[in-house]
C-alpha cells in the first residue's frame, strides 16, 4: 500500500487541466494583443500548435509531470528547495512508520525517481499493506499516525503542508472499510496528529537527517 504524494497539488488531473486553461489563456491573450503589437497571425498560430503540442507530449510521455520535471530541475536552489520538501514529507513517514513497526517497502523522492517507478506522483512511500481490510482500532491508529507523518513534517519544518491528500484520501478510506462512525475517525485522526507533531518536534534532528540521507540516495 502506498500514498503516492503530488506538489504542491493533491490532483494530477487538476494540474494538468490547470495547465491547459493557462495556454488557452496565453493563446488568447495573444490573440487579442498580438496584432496591434506588429505580431504576425503566423507566429500566433505557431505558438498556439507548440503550446498544444507541449502539452500532448507532456501528458503521453510523463504523465503530466512534465512541470513538476522541470521545477525539480531549475537552477539557484530552487529545484534542490522543492526536493527538499518532498524529502522532509518522506522522512516524516519513514520515521513514524519506524516508530509504529510498520515496515516501509520503498521510498522516493522527485518525479523522475517515481516516473521510473511508473508512478505519476511526485514522491512515494510504500508501505507494507495490512492483511486484512477491517482493522482493529489500534492498528488504524498506527495507520493514523503514519499517514499523517509527511503532512506534519512538513508543518514542523515550513509551517504548512502542500503535500498529503492522498494519504488523507486513503486513510479515510481505511477507517471507512472498517466501519467506524465518522466522529470517532476524526477524533482519533485529531489525536494521532497532535502526537505525531509533538514527536516531530522533539526529533527534528534526526528529521532532517533522513531527509538529507533521501536526498542523497535520489541524486
Amino acid at each position: 500500500m502506498a500514498a503516492p504524494e503530488r506538489f504542491p497539488g493533491s490532483d494530477q488531473g487538476s494540474t494538468a487541466a490547470l495547465s491547459a486553461g493557462a495556454a488557452v489563456a496565453a493563446v488568447t491573450v495573444l490573440a487579442v494583443v498580438g496584432p496591434p503589437l506588429g505580431l504576425s497571425p503566423w507566429l500566433i498560430a505557431l505558438a498556439a500548435g507548440g503550446g498544444l503540442a507541449a502539452l500532448s507530449l507532456d501528458a503521453a510521455q510523463f504523465g503530466g509531470l512534465g512541470g513538476h520535471l522541470l521545477a525539480e530541475a531549475l537552477p539557484a536552489g530552487i529545484g534542490a528547495a522543492r526536493l527538499r520538501r518532498i524529502a522532509i514529507h518522506e522522512a516524516g513517514h519513514v520515521l513514524v512508520a519506524a516508530e509504529n513497526d510498520l515496515p516501509v517497502k520503498q521510498v522516493l523522492v522527485g518525479s523522475r525517481a517515481c516516473l521510473r517507478a511508473g508512478l505519476s506522483a511526485n514522491g512515494s512511500t510504500q508501505l507494507e499493506p495490512p492483511a486484512q481490510a477491517k482493522l482493529s482500532l489500534e492498528d488504524l491508529r498506527r495507520w493514523s499516525r503514519v499517514l499523517q507523518a509527511g503532512m506534519l513534517a512538513e508543518q514542523v519544518v515550513y509551517g504548512g503542508s502542500r503535500g498529503g491528500a492522498d494519504d488523507r484520501t486513503l486513510l479515510g478510506r481505511l477507517w471507512g472499510l472498517s466501519g467506524y462512525d465518522v466522529a470517532t475517525a476524526q477524533q482519533e485522526q485529531r489525536r494521532a496528529r497532535r502526537e505525531v507533531e509533538q514527536w516531530l518536534r522533539c526529533h527534528r534532528a534526526d528529521l532532517d537527517q533522513r531527509a538529507e540521507a533521501l536526498l542523497e540516495a535520489a541524486r
